[in-house]
C-alpha cells in the first residue's frame, strides 16, 4: 500500500496509510511568525560552546503548508544520489553500482548497465550523479564512484552517454582520480555539481583513518576538499591554487571531513556544503575559493570513544567557522535548495537529507545566517541518503532502505 505521511500543524497527528501515530518534532515547532524552542532537545556530545549566537540548536520554524510526504516506490536497493532528467523523470544510482530511472509516480526502469566496477564495502559504490546541462543534445551522465585500485581505492569521476533505449551506459571513461589511493572503506565524499560554467564540483572525504585524515590539510592531497574539474577532468582556469608550488590545481577549498551534501544557493550563487564531524560537529558552511575549513585542526566534535580531537580547539585564526553545526549529529548526506513558487515560504530553504537522524531537516538561511530549523518526515524510520527538487515544484527523497519519497503540499 502507498505510504503517505501529512505533516501538519503542531499538535496534529502524522498519517502513515490509514494509521496515525504522533510526531516526534510537533511539539518543538514555530510558526512563521514566532520564535520556539530549538528542535534538538538532547544532550551534546561535547562540552564546546559556539563561537557566536545561533551557531547551532537555532529556534525551531513549521511549515504552514500542509506537506504531504508520499512513498512512490521501496523497490530501489541502496540508492545513494538522485538527480532529475530534462523530462521531470529522476536518474538514481544504486550502491552497488547501477542506475535507476524512475517517473514522478514511482515506476522503476530496469537497472542501467555499463558502469565501471565499484567497490561498494563500507561508504563506498555508486555515489553522486548529475546530467550534463546540455544533456537533451549529448546525453551525458557524469557520476562518483569509489574505484577498487592496485593500491586500495579511492574517489573517482567517470562520465558516459546514457543509451537511446536508457539499458546502458555508453563509452563510460574514468575523467578524474582523488588520490592518493587508500585501504580502506570510509569517507569517500561523493557529491557533484555543475556550476553556472558548466564546470564540475565535486567532494571528497579524508578517508577518516588518522593517518589520511592530516591530508586534509595538504595542498598535495586530493583527500578532504572540493575540487572543480572541467567534464575532461581537468584543474579549470582560474581555481584558486593554480601556479602554487606543491598544490593541486583542482582543489577548490580544503580542511574538509566527508562532505556528502553539495549546493548552489539559487539566488546569491553561492556554493554550500555539509559534511559529517566525528562525535557531534556535523557543518554547514559556505564555501569560498581557497578556503580552509579547518578539519581536523579545529571542531566542534570528539573521537567516537570520547577522546578530544588534537588540541581540543574550536577557533583559530585563517580557519573558517561552520555557518552551523549539530551536536548530536544529523550524519547529514544530499542536500538541495528549494527555489520553486509552489510551496512560497520554503524558497530558498536548504533541505538536508538526515541518516543517524532519520528526518530531513529544512533550513531557513537569512544573509548567510541560519534562522530557523525543522525536522520533516522523522515517523517514517529511514535514513534519508539524497533530495533534489523535481521539475514540478516537488522535493524527491531517496532512503538507504530503498525508498524514493515526493514531499509536496497536500
Amino acid at each position: 500500500m502507498t505510504n503517505r505521511v501529512l505533516l501538519m500543524l503542531a499538535g496534529t497527528a502524522l498519517t502513515i496509510g490509514a494509521c496515525q501515530q504522533k510526531t516526534s518534532d510537533t511539539s518543538d515547532a514555530k510558526t512563521a511568525d514566532s520564535t520556539l524552542s530549538p528542535v534538538e532537545t538532547q544532550k551534546a556530545n561535547s562540552d564546546y560552546k559556539p563561537s557566536f549566537e545561533g551557531q547551532t540548536r537555532i529556534g525551531g520554524v513549521k511549515s504552514a503548508t500542509e506537506i504531504e510526504g508520499k512513498v512512490l516506490t521501496s523497490e530501489l536497493v541502496n540508492p545513494w544520489g538522485i538527480t532529475t532528467l530534462p523530462d521531470g523523470r529522476l536518474i538514481i544510482t544504486q550502491k552497488a553500482g547501477t542506475m535507476r530511472i524512475a517517473t514522478t509516480e514511482g515506476k522503476l526502469s530496469e537497472p542501467i548497465t555499463g558502469i565501471p566496477k565499484v567497490d561498494a564495502d563500507g561508504q563506498g559504490g555508486l555515489l553522486g550523479i548529475r546530467v550534463d546541462p546540455e544533456f537533451e543534445k549529448n546525453r551525458m551522465v557524469y557520476w562518483l564512484f569509489s574505484e577498487p585500485r592496485p593500491g586500495g581505492n579511492l574517489t573517482a569521476v567517470a562520465k558516459g552517454k546514457l543509451s537511446a533505449d536508457e539499458k546502458k551506459i555508453e563509452g563510460a571513461t574514468v575523467i578524474y582520480r582523488a588520490t592518493p589511493e587508500f585501504a580502506g572503506n570510509l569517507h569517500y565524499g561523493g557529491r557533484i555539481l555543475f556550476d553556472k560554467e558548466g564546470n564540475l564540483i565535486i567532494s571528497t572525504g579524508e578517508r577518516s583513518d588518522i593517518k589520511t585524515r592530516p591530508q586534509a590539510q595538504n595542498l598535495n592531497s586530493a583527500l578532504g576538499k572540493v575540487i572543480r574539474i572541467t567534464k575532461d577532468g581537468k584543474a579549470v582556469a582560474g581555481n584558486p591554487f593554480e601556479g602554487k608550488a606543491g598544490a593541486r590545481p583542482e582543489i577548490y577549498s580544503y580542511g574538509h571531513r566527508n562532505v556528502q551534501g553539495l549546493a548552489f544557493h539559487p539566488v546569491t550563487g553561492d556554493l554550500w556544503e555539509v559534511e559529517f564531524g566525528p562525535r557531534g560537529g556535523d557543518e554547514l558552511n559556505r564555501i569560498e575559493p581557497g578556503k580552509n575549513y579547518g578539519w581536523p585542526t579545529i571542531t566542534y566534535g570528539i573521537e567516537y570513544d570520547g577522546r578530544k580531537i588534537g588540541d581540543s580547539i574550536q577557533v583559530k585564526e585563517g580557519l573558517e567557522q561552520p555557518v552551523y553545526y549539530w551536536d548530536p549529529v544529523l550524519s547529514p548526506s544530499g542536500i538541495t535548495f528549494y527555489s520553486s513558487d509552489s510551496i512560497p515560504e520554503w524558497k530558498n530553504n536548504l533541505f538536508i537529507g538526515g541518516l543517524s537522524s532519520m528526518h530531513i531537516a529544512r533550513i531557513v538561511i537569512e544573509n548567510n545566517k541560519v534562522v530557523g530549523e525543522e525536522r520533516l518526515l522523522s515517523g517514517e524510520g529511514q535514513r534519508f541518503r539524497d533530495i533534489t527538487e523535481g521539475k514540478d515544484g516537488a522535493l524527491y527523497a531517496v532512503t538507504d532502505q530503498g525508498r524514493l519519497y515526493r514531499i509536496f503540499k497536500k
